[in-house]
């Protein structure tokens, strides 16, 4: 059956270990879908690519930096860093087993080979939080985009990423002057105040318009160092 603008096709349905997992295509677009809640398509990238940028530019010139990237997704931020040869080592990591198998040998991978290819890149299957709580490797940047934003999470139990517990695992994982930037679908004014009160410094937001709605945001904070 041939994808049209109205009618979505569905390429893959698995159950993860977090419930149902959904890869769609819509006319050109493909799309994610988790537990019956729409989480991100191929439609733009804009803001995952801000999210890179942001937290880039917010080192201040440091060399070689590494990241880690919390949420593959359908691969915008993986390959936006893989594309700038001033970073290091690249971190991705991904809890649903079906996503990663999406990209290295499905539809995702026509975002994402070339990314996967790059010597500076590593995929982690794991739930972030799991991770970021055990790991005892140390970034410069860490990247969240695992949820709709702090105000809007796909999963319940990644309310807690977002809460002063969750954000002091962040930053026992950044290097000290090392840069947390959350994506999110609309801006948080509580989340802001929640960085701040969780000791981070520089805490900022910037916006990305939308065609429909609220703008879609990258909440950016900083590590004393």
């Amino acid at each position: 059956m041939a994808a049209t603008y109205d009618t979505p096709v569905v390429l893959d349905r698995r159950e993860g270990p977090y419930g149902e997992v959904v890869l769609r295509r819509h006319g050109e677009l493909l799309q994610i879908i988790a537990n019956g809640c729409f989480l991100m398509d191929t439609s733009d990238g804009r803001s995952e690519r801000l999210l890179v940028d942001a937290a880039r530019d917010a080192l201040d010139g440091r060399a070689q930096p590494n990241v880690l990237i919390g949420g593959l997704g359908v691969g915008f931020s993986l390959a936006h860093a893989a594309a700038d040869p001033g970073w290091g080592a690249i971190t991705v990591v991904e809890r649903e087993p079906a996503i990663v198998e999406w990209h290295l040998n499905g539809p995702l991978g026509a975002l994402s080979a070339q990314a996967l290819a790059d010597p500076r890149t590593e995929i982690v299957e794991a739930d972030l939080i799991d991770y970021i709580n055990e790991t005892s490797a140390t970034y410069d940047a860490l990247c969240l985009d695992i949820d709709n934003g702090p105000d809007w999470t796909v999963t319940d139990g990644n309310d807690g990423l977002y809460s002063p517990a969750g954000l002091t695992s962040c930053a026992r994982v950044l290097k000290p002057g090392g840069v947390l930037a959350v994506w999110s679908a609309k801006p948080s004014p509580e989340f802001e105040g929640t960085l701040w009160n969780a000791g981070f410094q520089r805490v900022r937001t910037e916006e990305i318009p939308v065609a429909r709605g609220v703008p879609d945001a990258v909440h950016l904070a900083v590590r004393p160092g």
